[in-house]
């Protein structure tokens, strides 16, 4: 199984679906500044990993974009602060 994040931009979000159901990360682009003030996980896939396989996704778009980020939500600022491998993606 191969999980791919996807852009929505029609919802301003970043998506991941997961055995139909959708892990999304909403944010805001400014200038050549990703904020992300939003990551919801549908109950049944808390505890998954689901929210961690989606932010790498996110932030590895970001880096590909050339983008910096700013974690809004409490769980992105928390799940950058676990992976200093993106550290220097933070705005």
């Amino acid at each position: 199984m191969t999980e791919q994040v996807t852009d929505n931009p029609a919802r301003s979000r970043y998506e991941l679906d997961v055995d139909g159901k959708t892990v999304f990360a909403n944010y805001r682009r400014v200038g050549s500044t990703l904020q992300i003030p939003y990551v919801e996980a549908p109950p049944s896939l808390r505890g998954t990993g689901a929210a961690g396989r989606l932010m790498r996704g996110v932030m590895e778009t970001a880096r590909s974009e050339g983008m910096k980020v700013v974690p809004i939500c409490s769980y992105a600022a928390a799940w950058i602060r676990r992976h200093p491998e993106f550290h220097d993606l933070l705005a």
